[in-house]
């Protein structure tokens, strides 16, 4: 029998709890969902008021992966959906996470959720910047940590406080509360500043993607700050053989980080790293703590 849960008034059909996910760690679904509605008070304000992509892994990081924006079939009427009008498709909507119900819904599609970095109410009007520095071997997130000290330090010469976490995969996000600024040139600061890095630590630093380029480097990818790109959002699972956390860090660990695992999270690490820390990307919440765009 398919078991079903009430949550908050809401009747959720769950399905295969028992299913192993996330290999290297025997992790089941049951215990997937068990994360989500473990963290929510500290992932749905990154959820909220977002449309919502999902790249879904339902038999796990080494059955098919899909990436899908539309919201799934069997949507429930109550979960919430937003007009995203695309060239393809002007009719276009997603889903958004507005509450406990709807991530324990999306949860038992066993997705990675990811955001754009603006709000349902003002499209392609930016209200946080995002830089995604991804290592090209033999680079890891040690050679990432220092990038990322530099860029707090050139972010902040302009008057804009950086927040470091985790991607979850090999590499380091920095999150950076603006003033509503539309897209468009949030991606054009984002990329000046990779242009910089690169011209300041040039053997250390990409701007560009192609993967000739990025051995052994980092490479700093502004590109996520376009309107129409996401980025994984913060307590997001990731596709990956054990259960890595997209996690929010302290400037203290970034800094100490002497070796890759130093900053690798799994999904029972979190609940007392919130115990520990609180909310560490709080401040991106905060409207006075976000800075203007030059």
């Amino acid at each position: 029998m398919t078991p079903i849960t009430e949550v908050a008034g809401r009747r959720i059909t769950l399905s295969n709890l028992g299913k192993v996910i996330h290999p290297a760690t025997g992790t089941t679904k049951g215990e997937l969902l068990h994360y989500y509605a473990l963290v929510e008070a500290a992932i749905l304000p990154h959820l909220r008021d977002r449309p919502v992509s999902f790249l879904r892994y339902p038999d796990g990081p080494g059955g098919q992966l899909f990436f899908t924006k539309n919201p799934p079939p069997g949507t429930p009427a109550w979960v919430a959906t937003t007009p995203v009008p695309r060239t393809e498709d002007p009719r276009a909507r997603q889903v958004m996470i507005q509450d406990l119900p709807s991530l324990v819904w999306a949860s038992n599609l066993v997705p990675e959720f990811h955001t754009p970095q603006w709000t349902a109410s003002s499209p392609a009007v930016a209200d946080r910047l995002v830089l995604d520095l991804d290592p090209g071997a033999p680079a890891t997130v040690v050679d990432c940590c220092r990038v990322a000290l530099h860029l707090r330090e050139r972010l902040a010469a302009d008057g804009l406080e950086a927040f470091a976490k985790t991607s979850g995969a090999k590499g380091l996000h920095l999150l950076v509360p603006v003033v509503p600024t539309p897209s468009e040139s949030v991606s054009a600061y984002a990329k000046r500043l990779a242009v910089e890095a690169e011209a300041e630590l040039p053997r250390l630093v990409t701007h560009r993607m192609a993967k000739a380029l990025r051995g052994g480097k980092v490479f700093v990818d502004h590109s996520q700050n376009a309107a129409a790109k996401t980025t994984a959002t913060p307590y997001t699972l990731r596709a990956r053989a054990r259960p890595t956390v997209s996690a929010p860090v302290t400037w203290e660990e970034v800094e100490a980080c002497a070796a890759p695992d130093d900053l690798v999270f799994v999904m029972g690490d979190i609940a007392p790293r919130l115990e520990r820390y609180g909310e560490l990307l709080g401040p991106l919440f905060d409207p006075g703590r976000a800075g203007g765009v030059p």
